[in-house]
This record gives structure tokens, C-alpha cells and sequence, in this order.
């Protein structure tokens, strides 16, 4: 979903979904995941304008031609209003390390693993609450780190866009693979 209402959403269905995200299994117990979520609208701003600098640098000569031709039937570009329409903007950031209280590091396990679990998790809570939410990668995406005061422990994971859908809003027209395509039964 690229086309996002600007009706509020209450903060607390945003709270709940990020408890059940925090539900997720993990390597060791570390939780290796801090989720901001950002309403407020100048902080979005400065996300798109530094989101889409990025992007105009993908769009223009950093992504290969055969990235940028497998992209062509979304119809995405460099251009990304619904950074700033959206209500929500849930920057998602995964510790690699956690910086105990006398300053000492403890290595996180599974990191990777664990935050697209905790991900995964929170957008079917988005969804089964009524939102709709769009995973949104821009790369590099350490301008996040500046922006939302998160320490040099912590590298961005995704930034989630979530709201509701403008009415009249239309996907992308996409098809998911077969069973058989992804999955095999041994019985």
C-alpha cells in the first residue's frame, strides 16, 4: 500500500501491536530489536527529504538495471509522500550489541532473525487491527540513527509505514507464487 490516509490512528492500537511484536522468539532472550514510532509530522518530514535523497541516488545509477526492471511494475520512484501522509512511521532497529550499565558490551545472538520475526509479528498485528502498512528500505538507511537519537549499537532495520488506506487506494497489480512453488510436502 502506497496511498495512505492521513486519518489519525491512535497511539494505543500503535502500542498494542509493538507488545505483541515484543513477543517474538529471539536469540537467547536478548530481544535484540527497539522500535520509534514517529507521529510527529516535522520529524516525518526530515525522514522523507533524507529517504528520498537516498533514493534519488538508487533511482539514478546506484541500483542496476536489472534491480530497476524488476522494480518497474510497482511503479515505485524516488518520490515518497506517504512518508510524511502517514500517521505512524515505525522505524525499526536491530541491536547488535546491548550496552550494559557499566558500559560493558554483551553480544546479541540471531539478530537478523529475530527482528524480521518481531517485523513479521508486528505487521500482521497492524493488519489484524485495520491498518495497512508498507515495509519501506531506503539504503543507506543510517540518517535514522541522527535523526531519532539511537546509539551506534543499534543499525536500521526497516522503516514500517502505517495507517489506513486512502479511499479509493489500489495495489500494485502483483500475483503470489503457488504452493508448489514455495513450499514441498513430505509426508
Amino acid at each position: 500500500m502506497r496511498d495512505f490516509s492521513d486519518r489519525p490512528v491512535p497511539r494505543e492500537i500503535v502500542e498494542d501491536c509493538l507488545l505483541a511484536a515484543g513477543t517474538a522468539p529471539n536469540g537467547a532472550n536478548r530481544q535484540p530489536w527497539h522500535f520509534v514510532a514517529v507521529g510527529d509530522p516535522e520529524i516525518k518530514s526530515r525522514i522523507r527529504a533524507s529517504a528520498e535523497e537516498e533514493e534519488r541516488a538508487f533511482y539514478s545509477g546506484k541500483a542496476p538495471k536489472e534491480w530497476l526492471d524488476a522494480l518497474e511494475h510497482l511503479g515505485t520512484d524516488e518520490h515518497k509522500p506517504f512518508l510524511e501522509r502517514a500517521p505512524w512511521l515505525i522505524a525499526i532497529f536491530a541491536e547488535s550489541y546491548q550496552v550494559e550499565d557499566d558500559g560493558s558490551r554483551s553480544k546479541n545472538y540471531y539478530v537478523t532473525e529475530s527482528v524480521g520475526i518481531a517485523t513479521g509479528i508486528l505487521i500482521t498485528a497492524l493488519h489484524r487491527a485495520g491498518l495497512v502498512t508498507l515495509t519501506h528500505t531506503p539504503s543507506p538507511m543510517r540518517f535514522l540513527n541522527d535523526l531519532l537519537g539511537r546509539p551506534d549499537n543499534e543499525r536500521p532495520f526497516l522503516i514500517l509505514v502505517v495507517g489506513y488506506p486512502e479511499d479509493g487506494a489500489t495495489v500494485p497489480d502483483i500475483s503470489k507464487k503457488s504452493i508448489d512453488q514455495i513450499a514441498d510436502f513430505i509426508e
